[in-house]
């Protein structure tokens, strides 16, 4: 299970009686040992000696083998001060009998936060963004102020079970409701307080936080302390967590796994069979050096490179990844608030429609859902938290942006707190002002609008809608046989569908009012070799009733695109502008053509979140795209503003297919289309060509044509 090391050395061991180097520790003696090791060009004796804690008996040991070993380790001195064994300092074994003039007594003082400050920044290195406010408990007292503060540059969501006098912490970290009643832990802590215990501040300080801890280890990300630490604490399920320790064994390591624990990070190097500590490296290092040589940070580096040492990243349960994720709703009508109680009772009365909605634009953001069970079929999991802010787009309309811009900016804080990695906008969020660019520069956390998933998740949609159709010929991999059209071609969102349906049509229309952008677009995707033939216009109108698929991508607001009444009987229309380009009743007026607003998209796993208006495991492209970069660990401002690249839109489609994303519902302005209703479009599409061929056939036809 652990990726046990052979022992080795880098050079050839010099021909010399070995150094030897004892470990006296006030731990357990279960892993003694006497053996023979070679490392960095050296051979050692190395010896183990454990004392369970008596400090008299560890002093003994000390003195008896300074007057044969090379050098000697002191260590577990943390661990049983902490369990209150041992209220000395290392200074103190060094005096026992003159001990420090004879033989060098190290303890991990210089190792230990090197070591621990060097397995989070490679984990850090190795999974960008893993640490990016993780939510970290961390038990008992041994866990050094250095990784404290290092794991501080990632994240601020930091509880420890007892208080750290011993700390030297940012001011942040100690002003909040706990400390002033009772101790000094985190004002994440107190968010993460149930109830009960916010009315059992007055208690005393270790009971409160040890209970807040608990109580944090339970959806936390990541926990620390050493081994024995970790058992007296008693810890929770670790499926989706990672647990930072020191010595793993191979006993250990089981145990962890057994409670599904994600990722162990061993930040001591294990370069033999038998599990080694800081400070018997550290001892062994002095033992190298000409006596009375003082051992030196330079020293210790050289070694450590020499020996090939490095902190271990074990995967009890196979490689696997757990990312966070945050996106922002809102309710799109008011028609939201008569099922969500007790504005339901309000809203029934007379007139007051519009002042609940004006009055509830104004409340602050919350958590409207947990999202759990996502799991990427790489193995990958995601959680997440669906966040809304009040505001209906009326209302959003009604205010300057940056109306919408602060709550969007307190969403972004509150994902922050509950550990997400990056954001998503959704719905009308990602249209005010300037469609998420302020918000992304502001934000603490990465941002993005889904607007790359959403375009692909529309063409994606509007593929499979000519394929179930089954009117127009459809080719080899899925190659449509027809014409297609591009209505905005010239923008952000139509330039990129159009260079995609350049790929998998036989002719596209580019259709904008803007010739020169169309001239320029048009000679880009013809040079990319495309299958389709190009043609450029200023108006959809000539060549509309020829088109077998449409996308209208414009920012018309409102304006006319489209004489939907010239459109061919079984058209697809996909309609990816925002606001639509085609009204609901544009729509009714063409049942035999298929108008598609949105491509949903199903998770993989087993999704559990509250109802959004869709099927159980089905969300919004927008929403998806948020969730396949958390899972891919791209936590990143992936789609903001305006510009859409169309390389994106090809990237965000292939990621969500390497994650498991699947097209689940076609949605038009009524909902998601059943199959009834593809039935429906296409018999009415069937008899209205046959229509049109029987009067083109007629002898009043032939006359007129005449």
């Amino acid at each position: 299970m652990a990726d046990r090391k052979p022992s080795r050395t880098k050079s050839t061991p010099r021909a010399t009686d070995p150094k030897v180097v004892v470990n006296v520790t006030l731990q357990g003696g279960e892993w003694d040992y006497d053996l023979s090791a070679s490392l960095a060009g050296h051979n050692f004796r190395l010896i183990r000696i454990g004392t369970s804690g008596d400090v008299t008996a560890a002093e003994e040991h000390v003195w008896r083998w300074s007057l044969s070993a090379d050098a000697i380790a002191v260590s577990g001195v943390r661990e049983a001060r902490a369990a209150g064994h041992f209220t000395g300092q290392i200074e103190d074994f060094r005096k026992v009998k003159g001990t420090t003039t004879r033989v060098p007594v190290r303890d991990d003082s210089l190792l230990a936060d090197v070591f621990q400050e060097w397995a989070i920044r490679r984990v850090q290195t190795e999974m960008p963004g893993y640490f990016t406010n993780a939510r970290v408990v961390i038990v008992g007292k041994t866990t050094r102020e250095r990784t404290v503060s290092v794991l501080r540059e990632f994240t601020d969501n930091i509880v420890f079970e007892v208080p750290r006098e011993d700390l030297d912490l940012p001011g942040s970290f100690k002003t909040n409701p706990v400390t002033a009643a009772a101790s000094d832990i985190t004002e994440t802590a107190w968010r993460w307080t149930p109830g009960f215990l916010k009315h059992a501040v007055s208690a005393p300080a270790g009971w409160v936080t040890d209970k807040i801890a608990h109580h944090a280890a339970e959806n936390a990300d990541v926990i620390i302390g050493s081994f024995s630490e970790l058992m007296r604490f008693g810890l929770p399920e670790l499926k989706g967590k990672a647990v930072i320790t020191s010595a793993v064994s191979e006993e250990r390591l089981e145990t962890l796994a057994e409670l599904g624990a994600d990722l162990v990070v061993d930040v001591t190097p294990q370069p033999f069979d038998f599990i080694v500590v800081p400070a018997l490296f550290e001892a062994m290092v002095a033992a190298t050096l000409p006596k009375g040589s003082e051992l030196t940070t330079d020293a210790l580096a050289q070694f450590i490179q020499d020996a090939e040492l490095e902190p271990r990243l074990l995967w009890p349960n196979g490689p696997r990844r757990k990312s966070r994720f945050s996106f922002v709703i809102h309710p799109l009508s008011t028609e939201y608030f008569k099922n969500v109680e007790p504005l339901g009772k309000v809203m029934s009365i007379p007139g007051m429609g519009q002042v609940v909605e004006k009055a509830v634009a104004y409340v602050p953001p919350f958590v409207y859902s947990h999202v759990t069970g996502i799991v990427s079929a790489t193995g990958d999991e995601a959680e997440g938290w669906l966040i809304t802010v009040g505001g209906t787009p009326k209302e959003m309309l009604a205010h300057p942006p940056e109306f919408t811009y602060s709550r969007l900016l307190e969403a972004s804080e509150i994902s922050r707190r509950l550990g997400a990695q990056i954001m998503g906008l959704g719905a009308f969020t990602k249209v005010v002002g300037d469609a998420g660019v302020t918000v992304a520069k502001q934000a603490r956390l990465p941002v993005t609008t889904g607007n790359s998933y959403s375009a692909s998740g529309a063409l994606w949609a509007g593929h499979d809608a000519l394929r179930r159709l089954g009117i127009v010929e459809m080719g080899e991999q899925g190659m449509m046989h027809g014409k297609a059209m591009v209505v905005g071609a010239s923008g952000a969102i139509g330039s990129a569908c159009a260079r995609l349906l350049a790929l998998a049509c036989d002719e596209l229309w580019l259709v904008s009012p803007e010739t020169a952008k169309l001239l320029a677009l048009k000679e880009q995707i013809e040079s990319e070799n495309p299958r389709a033939e190009i043609f450029v216009a200023t108006s959809p109108a000539a060549a509309l009733p020829d088109m077998d698929m449409i996308v209208t991508a414009t920012s018309a607001a409102g304006q006319k695109v489209l004489d939907i009444e010239s459109v061919k009987p079984g058209c697809v229309i996909t309609d990816v502008a925002r606001p639509l380009d085609l009204s609901a009743e544009d729509v009714a007026k063409r049942p035999d053509v298929l108008v598609i607003e949105s491509g949903e998209v199903e998770l993989p796993g087993e999704p559990r979140l509250r109802d959004i208006g869709l099927p159980d495991g089905v969300v919004y492209a927008c929403l998806a795209e948020t969730i396949v970069l958390a899972l891919e660990g791209r936590y990143e401002n992936f789609t903001v503003g305006r510009n859409i690249e169309w390389e994106k839109v090809k990237e965000i489609y292939k990621l969500g297919l390497k994650h498991g994303m699947k097209l689940a519902t076609i949605s038009g302005v009524n909902g998601p289309y059943t199959e009834d209703d593809f039935a429906r479009v296409r018999a009415a599409a069937l008899a209205a060509r046959e229509s049109a061929g029987s009067d083109t056939d007629s002898p009043a036809h032939e006359e007129e044509m005449a």
